[in-house]
């Protein structure tokens, strides 16, 4: 069931990518942004819901798996990052507003799909959260004075 799930997300967010993307500004994920921003969401503690890590810290975990995580350690070190920078890569299209990371756990009504059996993490776009996963999406690159 994973692997099916993993196919029709990565041909949604293809068939996304073919309509919406322009081959005249070509947008790429920078890894600082994503290691100092993005991974650290992955982590959080949010009221009612499990962290993030703790579905996708596992190797079965359906559309991204993070590198498991040792008890006592509360990030990952470079060579994790890098495999977790790999990993989600598989659920971004860059530059594109519907790639499943930013769609699964966002809330329906605030634009969101309905993937994600983790729950919605999101309720609102302006969750500040999201806007740093957006961000990324969009191609922010540490070095924007994001730090």
């Amino acid at each position: 069931m994973p692997t099916v799930f993993l196919c029709w997300t990565l041909l949604l967010g293809l068939l996304s990518h073919q309509q919406n993307s322009s081959p005249a500004s070509p947008v790429s994920l920078d890894y600082e942004f994503f290691k100092a921003k993005v991974q650290p969401i992955f982590l959080a503690k949010r009221p009612g819901h499990a962290r993030c890590v703790a579905c996708h810290g596992h190797p079965y975990a359906s559309g991204f798996a993070l590198a498991h995580l040792p008890p006592g350690r509360t990030t990952w070190n470079d060579e994790e990052s890098r495999k977790n920078f790999q990993e989600v890569k598989h659920v971004v299209v860059p530059g594109n507003l519907q790639s499943p990371l930013l769609v699964h756990a966002l809330a329906e009504a605030a634009g969101g799909d309905f993937f994600h059996s983790g729950g919605k993490h999101f309720n609102s776009q302006n969750d500040p959260e999201w806007q740093t996963l957006k961000a990324w999406v969009l191609g922010q690159k540490l070095s924007e004075g994001s730090r």
